[in-house]
Parts: C-alpha cells; sequence; structure tokens
C-alpha cells in the first residue's frame, strides 16, 4: 500500500504551471513573469519577479474566480542614445492564475518590494485542516 499526502493547492499551480509553460513555448516566448507559490497553513502566498517596473504600472486584479497580474516596463532611451544591444523585454506583461475555490479571493492583499510583487491569498476557514473529535459509544453485548 502507498500512502501519498496529496495537497490540492500545489497540484492546482503545478497544472497551470505546466499549461502557461506549454502556452509560452508554442507562442515563441515573450515576456515572462517567473513566479514561486507557496501554501502555508493559513494562506497561499504568490512572488512575481518583476524587476525594473514601475509599481505604478502594477495592477492585480480577480475576476470569477481568476486571478491577473498586469505589469508595465517602457523604453528608457534619451534621444541621442542608440541601442547596440536589447535583452530586456519591454511592453505590457501578464500572468493569470485560477483559483480554487478553498481560497478567499475577497481578502487577497498585495504588495511590491525590490522588484517582488507579493500577493497572499487567505485560505477558508472550511479548507484549513481540523481535528475530528471521535465519540466514544458504549459496547452492548449482543443476546442471541
Amino acid at each position: 500500500m502507498l500512502l501519498t499526502s496529496i495537497d490540492p493547492f500545489v497540484q492546482e499551480f503545478e497544472r497551470q504551471f505546466d499549461r502557461l509553460t506549454r502556452q509560452a513555448a508554442a507562442e515563441g516566448g515573450g515576456a515572462v513573469m517567473p513566479m514561486d507559490g507557496i501554501r502555508r497553513a493559513d494562506d497561499v502566498v504568490l512572488r512575481f519577479d518583476l524587476p525594473g517596473i514601475d509599481p505604478d504600472s502594477i495592477e492585480v486584479t480577480v475576476d470569477r474566480g481568476v486571478l491577473s497580474v498586469t505589469a508595465r516596463r517602457e523604453e528608457e532611451y534619451g534621444e541621442d542614445e542608440r541601442v547596440f544591444v536589447r535583452e530586456r523585454v519591454m511592453g505590457a506583461f501578464t500572468r493569470r492564475i485560477y483559483l480554487s475555490e478553498h481560497l478567499d479571493s475577497d481578502k487577497i492583499d498585495a504588495g511590491y518590494h525590490n522588484g517582488v510583487l507579493t500577493v497572499r491569498i487567505p485560505v477558508t476557514e472550511r479548507a484549513k485542516p481540523r481535528k475530528v473529535e471521535i465519540s466514544r459509544g458504549e459496547n452492548k453485548a449482543i443476546n442471541a
């Protein structure tokens, strides 16, 4: 017998990551917004790398169970400057995450510090681990 620990949050994020990886490969790349997802006892924390992004350009929205993170990086070249190497992707970045019904999308909060956007999503009370009481009944003899 094999016993495994199954965390539905981890499974969902892995499924979404695989889907997005395949989608990005099919589209030939583009702007990337790397993300780490961490499951804690009372919440899920998502950290997005957004270096060089103006915090005023970041938008976090939730619509019908989908968390969307959008940011924009603009070119910063002067009139008398000529680009000879361009490796940094400019323009709009968007990342969509499908949220589990076990997450409380009404209480999401976000913060941006040192190029990292951190989004915290609380776990609903019904999805938190809880102890189940075991009732003790009387042993009754069976009369034949």
